[in-house]
């Protein structure tokens, strides 16, 4: 019997990658052969990425296609991202599988694709290679995705994916509720790429029902509604590399370490830990606000600020500011979110709500400062705030601003609400009920290994 061979091919941003790469490492130690497809860029960024110890490379083969992109500026933009997706990509994978499956004698047995991307799904159909999806988001937001069609029956939306009007919609009682506004299609870049990512989202619709396994990385005990509407979602999450590996893979950028013993000097549960992934940027306007909040909170704080979070401004701290934080503040260029999260001297998780974010923060039972941002962030916090009530929203003013006032007045609310932070400790216990051993999702992963096997 040949060795299962699985290829994994993520959507080419840092938020899809993580989550793929810790499951690839797990489906390694169970002795699958791993090939791991990246564009070009983000190939080279793990790779130069890789914190010393780390032993990725000898356990999983890494390896590119072209996006067609020239130009890092050009990825930037979503527009010409997207179109790459749908456009160029193809064609390089199925040449890649052919590649492989013609000079190795290990071929391909299974490819686990990102669920944002079916074309994967039906090129390995059309190859006659058994298929696996999955959803690095929420099983709420797939379901969401899935619920189109029915969006478009009910007049919610119309065929383009526009909403009819701005309403909150929530698909059961007990599942997050967000505004049309907010839909992951219609928030992301401007009209022509909320179209193309509609019209991703509506083929996935189709390639999804040509898989065998449908994975999320969530858990029953954090989504019972969504896994009970759609009983073909098999979660098999949080996927963390504190749950198996110790060492979190994947990431675009070198992690600041250091910042591991600034959190060893401080007292247990003060530090406000903020940290807005891979994409947020704010107004020159907004980021002073955000510095001056923190300021104003006279807390300890350690602060990931992407070179790029700003918008046109190199120097956008407020005059004095990094001087007059010194002693308690903290600010590094990319760092060790899940080691921070689990560390016992942060008190709070200020965030974009990214679900990666959510997970690790829920499973750490850490509360969190939600700004969400774009996409799926939105259904996050709903999540956070309405659904497990761990979480406090910002408010913005008639200018559109969250306010260094609002911000310290948050960040005093959630730290002196002892229900809240007991909801978030109780939350995490039932996160690991999943995890853990006869867990809904460690069953699920351990039943995907041995039909992967077979």
């Amino acid at each position: 019997m040949a060795k299962a061979h699985i290829m994994v091919v993520p959507y080419p941003v840092q938020g899809h990658v993580i989550p793929l790469m810790e499951l690839s490492l797990l489906l390694a130690k169970q002795g699958i052969k791993i090939t791991f497809v990246n564009t070009k860029e983000n190939h080279e960024r793990i790779v130069n990425a890789f914190a010393s110890g780390n032993d990725l490379l000898s356990q999983i083969s890494l390896v590119w296609i072209s996006d067609g992109l020239e130009s890092s500026e050009e990825r930037k933009r979503a527009g010409k991202s997207s179109e790459a997706v749908l456009n160029v990509m193809p064609q390089k994978l199925e040449e890649l599988i052919e590649c492989i499956n013609g000079s190795e004698s290990e071929k391909i047995t299974c490819v686990l694709a990102d669920q944002s991307i079916g074309w994967v799904i039906d090129i390995a159909e059309k190859k006659g290679i058994r298929r696996a999806a999955f959803c690095p988001a929420s099983a709420a937001q797939l379901v969401l995705g899935l619920s189109i069609p029915k969006l478009i029956d009910d007049g919610i939306i119309d065929k383009d994916g526009t909403p009819l009007e701005k309403q909150v919609i929530q698909l059961s009682s007990t599942m997050p509720s967000v505004s049309t506004e907010h839909l992951v299609w219609v928030c992301v870049g401007n009209k022509t790429t909320q179209k193309r990512i509609f019209q991703l989202m509506m083929k996935n619709i189709k390639s999804i029902q040509k898989n065998e396994w449908l994975f999320c990385n969530s858990t029953y005990e954090l989504e019972p509604a969504a896994c009970s509407m759609a009983p073909e979602i098999k979660p098999i999450g949080p996927l963390l590399s504190s749950n198996k590996l110790g060492y979190s893979s994947g990431n675009f950028w070198l992690q600041d370490l250091t910042c591991l013993n600034w959190l060893d000097q401080q007292s247990p549960s003060s530090v406000i830990y903020v940290a807005f992934g891979s994409f947020t940027t704010f107004s020159p306007t907004q980021f002073q606000e955000l510095c001056l909040g923190l300021e104003l909170s006279n807390r300890p704080f350690l602060w990931v600020v992407q070179p790029e979070i700003t918008e046109g401004s190199k120097n956008a701290y407020p005059k004095g500011f990094v001087e007059r934080v010194a002693e308690r503040g903290r600010m590094v260029g990319w760092a060790p979110q899940q080691k921070i999260l689990s560390h016992s001297s942060v008190a709070c998780f200020l965030s974009h709500c990214g679900w990666n974010s959510t997970v690790e923060s829920v499973s750490n039972g850490i509360p969190i400062l939600c700004w969400p941002y774009f996409a799926d962030q939105f259904l996050n916090r709903s999540y956070i705030c309405d659904v497990w009530k761990v979480g406090l929203g910002f408010e913005r003013n008639g200018s559109g601003i969250v306010t260094r006032g609002e911000i310290r007045s948050k960040i005093e609310q959630l730290l002196n609400d002892e229900q809240l932070k007991a909801r978030a400790k109780d939350l995490k216990e039932k996160v690991q009920i999943g995890t853990g051993q006869g867990g809904l999702s460690n069953n699920n992963l351990d039943s995907f290994i041995r039909w992967i096997k077979t």
